[in-house]
């Protein structure tokens, strides 16, 4: 039995082209969003998931903390906040080491995009005091909207902002070529139940985007920061 619910996964927006054959799609996307009085894009960013909770730090399971090494330094700071976490699990993406993008303007390798409290997600205000409170960035928020009127518009704009060059210099770890961001995760500002993530939470990932190769574990290298030796988390 899991130690706690692992996330779920982020349902697609129906014109977002990088789906897979497993992925799950949002097609009822445009009533949801009429219920959203405040949403927010955010960069979608090419890591692991992690969780940081009482119980320990999580990757995409929740049945037993992970021992990964590009989880040591996180798994260091963890044991300096586990007594302040309370009922709280922080999301993150693990920049730590470089999947299918490089990122070449990194300052911190750790970047939390939701905070789950029983069964209810934080508002992004909320998200971002607690944040604060650890010491850690949260993700580059590309956007606030209300949601416009006209389902058309919506969907221009996304695609406008998708084709920006994202936050941290991004580039294809293969061609070593500069790239476009991966996609754009959008969630409602407000806080929500768990219950209701689908209808609160979506994603468009860019069409062609680079898969991970199942074995980049083996040959995996760290990712370099601007300010080596600065402040960030324990960086090695």
């Amino acid at each position: 039995m899991a130690i706690s619910q692992k996330y779920g996964r982020t349902w697609h927006y129906p014109f977002s082209p990088g789906t897979t054959s497993d992925d799950r799609i949002q097609h009822e996307y445009w009533q949801s969003l009429q219920q959203i009085p405040v949403l927010i894009h955010t960069e979608k960013l090419d890591g692991e998931n992690n969780c940081l909770s009482r119980y320990g730090v999580f990757a995409r399971s929740h049945a037993a903390p992970t021992t990964s090494p590009w989880t040591a330094t996180i798994r260091q700071y963890w044991q300096s906040i586990r007594n302040d976490l309370g009922n709280l699990e922080i999301f993150l993406e693990n920049l730590y080491a470089v999947h299918s993008i490089e990122y070449r303007n990194l300052d911190h390798h750790f970047y939390v995009f939701g905070i789950r409290e029983g069964d209810r997600w934080l508002s992004w205000e909320e998200t971002h005091f607690y944040a604060a409170m650890l010491d850690l960035p949260v993700v580059p928020e590309v956007k606030r909207i209300t949601p416009p009127l006209v389902r058309t518009d919506f969907e221009r704009d996304i695609l406008s902002l998708v084709n920006g060059p994202g936050a941290f210099d991004p580039h294809d770890v293969h061609t070593g070529e500069p790239a476009t961001m991966e996609g754009i995760v959008s969630r409602n500002a407000a806080g929500y139940a768990v219950s209701d993530f689908a209808d609160n939470m979506f994603k468009y990932v860019r069409k062609g985007h680079v898969k991970t190769d199942q074995h980049w574990t083996r040959h995996w290298r760290r990712a370099r920061l601007n300010n080596e030796g600065g402040n960030y988390v324990a960086a090695q």
